[in-house]
């Protein structure tokens, strides 16, 4: 028995999140439905987040066990022939048997992209949230400072969750400016439930003027989510990279 590793990206537009769901088309049953066509039997894969409905991936990492013995080639050119054209594998590698995508991982970047343009746009409509005001960036860059840091993210958590740690520590949180589009890049340790989304939220209604920068220190003693902003819609968010020994 070997294990594996896969990094892989993803659009993830048409699917329910990654978890699998009765009924629902998920990342996770798709590519479990190409491990048993090549494996001829079941084999459960672990992912390192269960991303939402509509949250794109280009460096989601899973993880599985198998006997087949095939080389790390042959698993990457098997399951891309046999998965949606919105999903693919861009690498693997045979790992230690102690390996496991989600309990080895040490931290994660996302990425948030928002389109400021007086007009939606046909392309973009599903891989950016479009506002169609003028953001204060400075405002929003100011608010962001107060992220980063050790701190409890309940107001930034939302339910139902069993996670009962809600510190985390944002490693750090960078700015891309270029015109219409605006992402807001963000690493930590760990992630709680839609935290990333309802921290762009928070921040793209200080930049609309609805609350000022300083009000984040408030947010975030208060540890109670009815004191943050709305959530960010899931189309506009990406899973870069997971972060390993």
């Amino acid at each position: 028995m070997s294990t594996y590793k896969l990094t892989l990206e993803y659009d993830g537009t048409h699917y329910a999140g990654w978890q699998y769901q009765p009924n629902q088309p998920t990342i996770q049953t798709e590519i479990e439905k190409a491990l048993a066509h090549i494996t001829q039997t079941r084999t459960p894969v672990i992912a390192a987040g269960r991303t939402d409905a509509g949250v794109h991936a280009y460096g989601q990492v899973a993880s599985f066990q198998s006997e087949k013995h095939l080389s790390v080639h042959e698993w990457i050119r098997g399951l891309n022939g046999l998965l949606p054209q919105d999903i693919a594998i861009q690498q693997a590698e045979e790992v230690p048997d102690t390996f496991h995508a989600r309990y080895s991982a040490m931290g994660k970047i996302y990425e948030y992209r928002i389109l400021q343009a007086a007009h939606r746009s046909a392309l973009e409509r599903y891989r950016m949230w479009h506002i169609a005001k003028t953001l204060d960036v400075k405002a929003m860059k100011n608010a962001g400072k107060y992220f980063v840091g050790i701190h409890d993210f309940s107001s930034f958590q939302n339910m139902p969750t069993d996670t009962k740690n809600p510190v985390c520590r944002i490693a750090s949180l960078t700015w891309k400016h270029d015109d219409s589009l605006l992402c807001i890049r963000v690493e930590a340790d760990r992630f709680l439930k839609q935290m990333v989304r309802s921290m762009i939220g928070t921040l793209v209604e200080v930049g609309l003027g609805k609350r000022q920068p300083t009000d984040l220190q408030q947010i975030l003693e208060a540890a109670d989510r009815s004191t943050a902003g709305k959530t960010a819609p899931p189309h506009g968010l990406y899973l870069l990279k997971v972060l390993y020994e």
